[in-house]
């Protein structure tokens, strides 16, 4: 399951170095050479982390950091911004921007890559292990496999994502919006009662036993108005 990584850099030499490399260690690119093709792009494909240069036509990196970090659906999404202005100050106006990492030209390709998969760490656990466990559950993002107890449980595509997300961040209460944006993609018209639906189907394949004894403790926890979380079980 390789990362989707957006390039926002308006200069062709820089854009296809950043490119090459970031290609070269396994990622999916998208480009754009301006901010505001950028925050389209962002929109439509949704990205799992941007490499955003300061100086880019029609809208600024900063201006295209404040703008992410103003919806609700780009709030969390890595931002590493690329530039050559290296005084402290600029590093700091830039991460106080909304940037969650700042690298100042010029940079090694190694440098680079190792900021991305360090971003990719804390946001996406499951872009860069082999799987996921959590309680006995099991989810492997390259086979698409999930256990639980060593038993195996088949999911629908919807349900798959779902517990994707859920198996990443143990404990966090997700909105129903937030799954609806995340797994159907923003902008999609999908009613909330769907992640109801797809949620009780996930919870029915997590429960129950495959040699028919009773069902196993409920992993999903339902916060009522808020939304869904994995939780612990004793």
């Amino acid at each position: 399951m390789s990362a989707k990584i957006l390039i926002v850099d308006d200069e062709p030499a820089q854009q296809q170095l950043l490119r090459y490399n970031i290609e070269k260690a396994g990622y999916d690119i998208l480009l754009a050479d301006n901010g505001k093709d950028a925050l389209i792009i962002i929109e439509e494909v949704k990205p799992d982390l941007i490499v955003l240069d300061w100086m880019i036509p029609e809208a600024s990196g900063i201006d295209v950091c404040h703008e992410l970090r103003s919806r609700p659906e780009t709030r969390l999404l890595p931002i590493l911004m690329v530039s050559a202005r290296g005084e402290e100050g600029d590093r700091a106006l830039g991460l106080d921007s909304g940037a969650d990492d700042y690298i100042t030209k010029p940079f090694s390709p190694r440098e680079l890559v190792s900021r991305i998969k360090a971003l990719l760490r804390r946001s996406r656990p499951t872009l860069l292990q082999d799987a996921l466990e959590f309680q006995g559950l099991e989810l492997n993002p390259e086979t698409m496999r999930v256990t639980r107890d060593g038993d195996d449980i088949h999911l629908g595509a919807r349900e798959f994502k779902l517990l994707s997300l859920l198996i990443e961040r143990p404990e966090r209460v997700f909105s129903r919006d937030q799954l609806l944006d995340l797994v159907w993609g923003h902008g999609v018209y999908v009613e909330e009662r769907t992640v109801d639906v797809h949620m009780s189907r996930l919870r029915r394949a997590l429960n129950k036993r495959s040699d028919r004894g009773p069902d196993r403790p409920d992993m999903i926890r339902t916060v009522r108005g808020a939304g869904y979380a994995l939780t612990k079980k004793d």
